[in-house]
């Protein structure tokens, strides 16, 4: 079986189907406080987003942190990051941008911070694209991963509701002690994996989901939000997200 789980047409599909691409990005953006501390803690200077079009975690350590950085993806529209940078106060020359396939490029050369968000589930061979990410960091430097968590709520929601979007994410690299195992075998440090989230579900091009679909997933989310605001916890079963981080 091929590696890759998704192709260049299923990305220029994906992302011609959104509106609204470019959006003002909060200095609370999801993860902020992880890349906070990241980037404080180890004074990172330089940062690469691995399959991040339209670029938003590159635009927000840009905006908020002053980092140099750089956005890398098999699939680029210029006029989109082109208006995100500008709906965030930034030019176009203030961040870089690659449009390559990672699988037959070499970097050239290395960063203080190499980070995903949402791009490893999407690949059959798990070990092979965190490998791939190691390959950017820079020794010292830190790698910082994230993918949604489909063992949860949400992705019972995927599967039931939208199985052509599920059956495009690798179900086994959900699982962080798999993540960590993986990175201690490549030689990275202080690694930690878990879960994130109290809990969250959402379905992609919810407004073109029946009626019924969408006051369902309502329903849920209000109810989870409730329970896990009693009693906060973060969970296989219910948080949304996993993190993986490590030092080279």
């Amino acid at each position: 079986m091929a590696n890759l789980l998704t192709d260049r047409a299923f990305w220029v599909n994906y992302w011609e189907r959104k509106k609204g691409l470019a959006v003002q990005l909060p200095s609370n953006y999801l993860f902020h406080s992880q890349l906070a501390e990241i980037v404080e803690k180890n004074k990172v200077k330089t940062a690469i987003e691995l399959g991040g079009f339209p670029g938003y975690y590159a635009v927000f350590l840009k905006k908020y942190f002053k980092l140099d950085v750089t956005l890398l993806d098999y699939f680029v529209h210029p006029p989109v990051i082109n208006e995100l940078l500008e709906k965030n106060g930034l030019k176009e020359k203030d961040i870089h941008v690659i449009e390559t396939d990672l699988f037959n490029y070499q970097p050239e050369r290395q960063y203080d911070l190499v980070l995903s968000c949402g791009l490893i589930e999407h690949f059959n061979d798990t070990a092979d694209i965190i490998n791939r990410h190691t390959a950017f960091v820079k020794p010292g430097g830190t790698l910082f991963i994230t993918l949604p968590n489909f063992k949860a709520v949400n992705g019972w929601f995927q599967k039931n509701f939208d199985k052509e979007n599920y059956d495009k994410h690798n179900m086994d690299s959900m699982n962080p002690e798999l993540l960590k195992s993986i990175c201690e075998k490549a030689g990275l440090k202080e690694v930690k994996s878990g879960y994130f989230g109290k809990f969250s579900v959402w379905l992609e091009n919810e407004n073109q989901k029946p009626a019924a679909v969408r006051l369902f997933k309502k329903a849920v989310w209000l109810t989870g939000k409730i329970f896990t605001k009693i009693i906060p916890f973060e969970s296989k079963s219910l948080s949304p997200y996993i993190i993986l981080e490590a030092k080279k």
